[in-house]
């Protein structure tokens, strides 16, 4: 499937919300069961988005960095 300039920049603002998510830790009123769930969720939606071919020079390193940073 071909997507166009405008959905590859939705897609990468979309992982780059999981790494932000994850960088920014554990919020309050979170249980460690539900943060842990949430990590690995997003853990898992990087690194599909990291094997993507359809990217276009998009800088990856801070979604690798947050798998590398977070992956248990």
């Amino acid at each position: 499937m071909e997507y166009t300039a405008e959905e590859i920049q939705r897609k990468y603002s979309a992982a780059m919300d999981s790494v932000t998510m994850l960088n920014a830790g554990k919020p309050l009123g979170t249980t460690d069961d539900e943060w842990s769930d949430r990590v690995r969720r997003n853990v898992e939606h990087l690194k599909t988005m990291v094997a993507k071919d359809f990217w276009q020079g998009q800088d990856m390193t801070p979604m690798q960095d947050a798998i590398a940073t977070h992956d248990s």
